[in-house]
């Protein structure tokens, strides 16, 4: 069990105070007390930088996904699936999904200290630029959950982006990534299901959107495509990225991440040796 999953089983006591230590608080309620029956005065540990960034993470990315999901005045039935998906595909246990389902209602109260959980989420984080970009991912990829990103919910994001210090190119970068990278799940996802209906399977995903993963324009060169290739790879690499704070509960979605670039570089590189 990983240190954040310890936390939510009620093996350790945590101090990380502010608007995140409230909503963590407020989502753990009277479970973390009961699992600290028996034991001895003081035995309540302080978290190291990475624990207390990786409780950070937690906190943040699930409440402000609530608030961002209620931004444009109601919450889809997409929008709590999609969340619900990340949960399922960081393979949460009970006790922390149970948690971020509290969290993420949180988020969606009409009080939600937005600002100052960006800014306790910016300190603890410090100059992981790295976890910033992993974290705006995430609420990008719930924010397109009905299939499109409503100009309200765009204008949160920005202004998330800029409490954040990342700016508004590098959050149109991502976007043009992020729209890339689910069309071209998409196409993979009906490749695989043509090809278990045993039906012709049709194209794979356009070479066009392989390069938009990537971050380039057709024309680059063999030389541009491996050095974006190698640039993603290490940014999205699970250890590094857990090195840096990001919870071990989230690496899945990491290496998701890691496979669609991967793919995407394969399929430009085919198209350059023939």
């Amino acid at each position: 069990m990983s240190w954040l999953g310890k936390v939510f089983g009620g093996t350790f006591g945590f101090m990380l105070g502010g608007p995140l230590g409230a909503l963590m608080g407020a989502a753990i309620g009277h479970q973390f007390d009961r699992g600290m029956e028996g034991m001895e005065p003081f035995a309540r540990i302080e978290p190291g930088r990475q624990e207390r960034i990786q409780m950070a993470f937690f906190t943040a990315t699930f409440s402000v996904m609530g608030h961002l999901a209620k931004a444009d005045g109601r919450v889809t039935e997409a929008e709590i699936d999609m969340a619900r998906q990340i949960m399922e595909r960081m393979e949460l246990p009970r006790e922390m999904r149970e948690a971020a389902i509290r969290l993420f209602n949180e988020g969606k109260s009409p009080h939600f200290p937005l600002d100052d959980t960006l800014a306790q989420f910016r300190h603890e984080v410090g100059r992981r630029s790295t976890l910033i970009r992993v974290f705006i991912e995430i609420l990008l990829q719930a924010a397109f959950a009905d299939g499109h990103l409503h100009p309200i919910e765009e204008r949160l994001l920005l202004h998330i982006c800029e409490q954040l210090g990342f700016s508004r190119f590098e959050f149109q970068a991502l976007r043009a990534f992020m729209e890339a990278q689910l069309r071209f799940s998409q196409a993979r996802y009906q490749q695989g299901r043509h090809y278990h209906r045993r039906r012709p399977a049709p194209r794979e995903p356009s070479l066009t959107d392989a390069y938009a993963v990537l971050g380039l324009s057709r024309n680059a060169s063999v030389a541009e495509v491996k050095k974006a290739y190698r640039r993603l790879m290490s940014q999205h690499h699970p250890d590094k990225l857990v090195a840096k704070g990001l919870p071990e509960e989230m690496v899945k979605i990491a290496t998701e991440k890691t496979q669609k670039i991967r793919e995407a570089y394969e399929i430009i590189m085919r198209t350059k040796k023939r």
